[in-house]
């Protein structure tokens, strides 16, 4: 996915934000509701990212503590031309990592413990080259306004419900139409989210690969991760689910109906894109 066609998927989300702010409340509920979105975003970008490292427990780690990381991501930076991010490792046996941050200056990787007790040292540059491009790609910004937007509209939509009904009201939705509206907005929303987050993802596997110069050290990875995470839960992600896009996979199980709503893209379609690009290097 191009920047172009995420630009264009943004502008759906936000046009999509004004619409359900004009259903409740005509000009003026879309005034409010622009209002609001940007009050949403103003928040996401000083504090998602404290607040998701927050949410993880996630410790900074320095040369002291985890040496032998920071040599891999301080090389990696400087291969992508990348300011040296924070550093973070979260306390899971789930083997996953994930980056936030507004900006290549304010940026932070995060990878969990057991991601670092499974994989060599070549995947986990592999998967640290992948969360680097997304900083690189200011994927972690573009995700977050995302998100903000996402949840609004769902607060939006919820309000429907409780808005007075009348034959005098002009912008009335009406009892059908404020369920319609509480169901599909938000599902709309998703959607657009969802295609935001697949594409992002196969452009930072070949951003990481670039970054490391070898592809195959990320599909490596991507296959142990994606094993084991199906086996081994995260009960921080579980209780957070809009965080989930931030991982390198799918930290949720229940995967039988989450998965048609997956913001990944399937992990032996990366896999063997990957596998192509190490064919034509």
């Amino acid at each position: 996915m191009n920047y172009a066609r995420t630009a264009v998927l943004l502008a759906a989300m936000m046009g999509l934000f004004l619409a359900v702010g004009y259903l409740l409340g005509g000009t003026g509920g879309m005034a409010i509701a622009f209002l609001i979105a940007l009050a949403s975003n103003a928040f996401a970008y000083w504090n998602a990212d404290k607040i998701v490292l927050r949410m993880y427990n996630a410790v900074p780690v320095d040369e002291t503590s985890a040496p032998a990381l920071l040599r891999i991501v301080r090389q990696l930076s400087q291969n992508a031309g990348l300011p040296m991010p924070a550093v973070y490792v979260i306390e899971n046996a789930q083997p996953n990592a994930f980056a936030t941050g507004r900006s290549p200056e304010h940026a932070a990787v995060c990878a969990t413990t057991g991601l670092l007790s499974m994989l060599s040292h070549e995947e986990l540059a592999g998967v640290l080259s992948h969360e680097l491009a997304h900083v690189k790609h200011r994927d972690t910004l573009t995700m977050t306004v995302t998100a903000a937007i996402a949840g609004a509209i769902s607060m939006l939509a919820n309000f429907a419900f409780f808005l007075p009904r009348g034959n005098d009201r002009d912008n009335s939705v009406g009892l059908i139409g404020a369920l319609l509206l509480m169901v599909l907005a938000p599902l709309a929303a998703a959607l657009v989210q969802m295609a935001i987050s697949r594409g992002r993802e196969f452009e930072a596997d070949r951003g990481g690969a670039e970054i490391s110069g070898r592809p195959l050290w990320l599909a490596s990875a991507l296959a142990k991760i994606e094993r084991a995470a199906e086996g081994i839960a995260n009960p921080q992600a579980e209780q957070n689910p809009a965080t989930a896009h931030l991982f390198i996979v799918n930290p949720l199980h229940g995967r039988a109906f989450a998965s048609l709503f997956s913001t990944h893209p399937s992990t032996e379609e990366r896999i063997a894109r990957l596998k192509e690009m190490a064919a034509h290097a």
